[in-house]
């Protein structure tokens, strides 16, 4: 399979790599800093448009759009500045929309899946406060997937999305309850069972139904 990961300097999107390269697939990955092959800001157009490029002759046989940022962690009601919300949408959603845009041709010609990483945070019924903007464009991530999960299906493409557990990463800390590589084995186990049957699923990284 040929595999696209946005993000995968590190964290999620690195270990996803390194378990997809160790089983004998092809993966292209992506990272601001061109670290991992392939430079893409996922909020910059033009970018996108040098990955589809770069990319044009071969088809994508799984799409995952890992790239995200928290930027409003530890913030208080008296915070939350205009700018962060604006980065933090055109990472969180905006990047996930360009990036399948981009590539869809790809997708379209291996009928291709696509991942999205969102949250539990996305979850209106998991609402304890705080937070705002990371639980905003994640339940924004979350209604996007669900919509091109509906528009997709009758090209063949099934759009899952997934909450990838609290993972000691950068983004979980420390005190995070499951491994790095924990979330990603079983991130690959939902990737391969999601089908045009299951198009639209919101799930855990271990393979629960989540609520919305």
């Amino acid at each position: 399979m040929h595999i696209v990961i946005t993000g995968a300097n590190r964290g999620i999107g690195k270990a996803l790599s390194d378990l997809y390269r160790d089983q004998g697939h092809s993966v292209t990955g992506t990272a601001r800093d061109a670290s991992t092959g392939l430079a893409l800001d996922v909020t910059d157009p033009k970018q996108h448009a040098a990955v589809a490029s770069s990319l044009s002759d071969r088809p994508i046989d799984l799409l995952i759009c890992n790239a995200g940022v928290y930027l409003d962690k530890g913030q208080n009601i008296q915070g939350y500045p205009v700018e962060m919300w604006a980065q933090s949408f055109a990472t969180n959603v905006t990047g996930v929309f360009l990036t399948v845009q981009a590539l869809l041709p790809n997708l379209l010609q291996s009928k291709g899946k696509v991942a999205i990483l969102s949250s539990q945070m996305a979850s209106h019924t998991r609402a304890p406060g705080g937070s705002y903007i990371y639980r905003a464009s994640k339940a924004a991530a979350l209604n996007l997937g669900r919509n091109l999960a509906a528009d997709l299906k009758a090209d063949g493409v099934p759009v899952g999305i997934y909450h990838p557990g609290w993972v000691q990463t950068d983004m979980g800390g420390n005190t995070a309850e499951i491994t790095v590589d924990k979330a990603a084995e079983g991130l690959l186990a939902r990737f391969d069972a999601l089908s045009l049957d299951t198009t639209g699923c919101f799930e855990t990284w271990d393979g629960r139904e989540h609520a919305y």
